[in-house]
């Protein structure tokens, strides 16, 4: 996809979104490349084997050797409940086509659950890297909570094959402090094991929801739960694209300077992202934001704008399931291509 189809893609955005500079600049921030790993990961506490697998992802798919992702995530039969996550096409029941569409959509990893990459591991475990979620939320409890339980163990990934395992926590949800326990030994046995971790890094709380606004998506807020990620040993976090700011001072609670939000930020969607890269160590852990839901007839512009401020922002890519499987597969592949041909364009630019 060339410059000005992406320009198309994003209309009257595209000026705004191509010719921004960010408030923090670019070159404080440690951006992928194809050296990452030999440039970050090498100074760490990881060991060799973590870097291998680390590698191996990052060279993986059409954006091999750029040091971006593009991951395919399929956890929702668990997390959205799996007819309501299928209905669009059914095909994807069936474990083998959730495979094949992130293979044909070119992606670095396919991240799924136990039973899903289970039932397929030993044909497709060597032809695409597997990333294992360890933890979900399951919508049959009633009344439904935020909490993530353990449907996997991190042995069970290493028997299958697994590259890297993945997990999520519900910060601020009264269950985040178990979450936080648990995800931190999980990820320790994993590197201990040669397997990468990456970390699904949301929100859930109802008080951060007010009567004018949703503060679940706002830079300072998802930020702090990104730093809180990188502090128990994820080298990649998952969190979802920013679109406010200044939840701790709405919310009256945490901390915050003011400087957060004029000298380190901005209104900017790429700053709010921006924000989020560099609460990451700078970048040294990697930033991939959510592609979010199926919304029809737009999600290849919206998903090739995702893509433009998560790639100017500094961030490491993109892991996006929705907009890809709930959709003819040819059109599936399209979306994801178009999400990769981003960052394969050097007329997309760091801000």
């Amino acid at each position: 996809m060339s410059l000005a189809n992406i320009e198309k893609l994003l209309g009257k955005k595209a000026k705004n979104l191509l010719d921004h500079t960010c408030k923090i600049p670019k070159e404080r921030l440690h951006l992928p490349g194809s050296d990452f790993v030999d440039r970050i990961f090498s100074q760490s506490d990881r060991n060799n084997r973590v870097l291998n697998s680390l590698n191996t992802m990052l060279q993986a798919g059409r954006l091999g050797g750029t040091g971006y992702l593009s991951i395919l995530p399929v956890d929702q039969g668990i997390e959205h409940t799996a007819g309501a996550s299928f209905a669009a096409n059914p095909d994807y029941f069936d474990p083998e086509n959730i495979v094949k569409l992130a293979i044909e959509g070119g992606c670095n990893a396919v991240a799924s659950t136990l039973g899903v990459l289970g039932m397929v591991a030993r044909r497709y475990a060597h032809k695409i890297p597997f990333m294992l979620k360890l933890n979900h939320n399951e919508l049959l409890s009633y009344p439904n909570k935020f909490e993530q339980t353990m449907f996997a163990n991190v042995e069970q990934a290493y028997d299958m094959g697994c590259v890297s395992v993945g997990a999520t926590i519900y910060f601020g949800s009264p269950e985040c402090r178990t979450q936080i326990q648990e995800v931190s030994q999980a990820f320790a046995l994993a590197h201990d094991l040669g397997m990468a971790t990456v970390l699904w890094c949301y929100l859930r709380n109802p008080a951060f929801k007010t009567a004018n606004k949703d503060f679940h998506e706002a830079a300072d807020l998802t930020s702090q739960a990104d730093h809180l990620g990188a502090t128990i040993g994820a080298d990649i976090v998952k969190q979802k694209l920013p679109v406010t700011n200044g939840g701790f001072k709405v919310l009256k609670f945490g901390k915050q300077t003011e400087k957060m939000y004029t000298e380190l930020s901005s209104d900017h969607m790429i700053d709010l992202c921006r924000y989020q890269v560099a609460n990451g160590y700078m970048g040294r852990v990697g930033l991939i934001n959510s592609g979010g839901p199926s919304e029809g007839a737009n999600d290849l512009s919206q998903a090739v704008e995702t893509a433009v401020i998560n790639k100017r922002a500094g961030g490491m890519g993109l892991i996006s399931g929705r907009k890809a499987f709930q959709r003819p597969f040819k059109e599936g592949v399209q979306i994801l291509h178009g999400i990769q041909d981003v960052y394969l364009c050097k007329e997309v630019t760091i801000a």
